[in-house]
């Protein structure tokens, strides 16, 4: 059984990112919605069955930041962040942080 879950970090004010709307994609199209909540965390997007495929998680980085009250461009450098990854036959769990500011952002697998 594989299972997903992610977590957002505002690296630009150095924590959780809270409000951060985003989706997740797979193999038959969009699987959830949902927004961080104070912890930068989605118990909306959580998920416990996933099969084999090839998946995306769609974060809204400039508006985040712009409900914060950030200046970006005009289109701003980073509007949506897409992270897309694969999950393998009993892959386990993918937890999918992301740490992100206005003009910069980083993912890996954890744990």
């Amino acid at each position: 059984m594989n299972s997903l879950s992610t977590h957002v970090l505002d690296t630009m004010h150095g924590r959780p990112a809270a409000g951060l709307a985003l989706a997740l994609t797979g193999p038959h199209g969009e699987i959830a919605r949902g927004t961080t909540n104070a912890d930068g965390r989605c118990p909306d997007l959580m998920q416990d069955s996933l099969e084999p495929g090839r998946y995306a998680l769609r974060f809204a980085v400039a508006d985040y930041f712009r409900g914060l009250g950030v200046a970006l461009p005009d289109p701003p450098f980073l509007d949506e962040v897409v992270v897309d990854f694969g999950i393998a036959a009993d892959g386990g769990h993918y937890h999918v942080p992301l740490l992100v500011s206005p003009y910069g952002y980083s993912t890996y697998r954890g744990s």
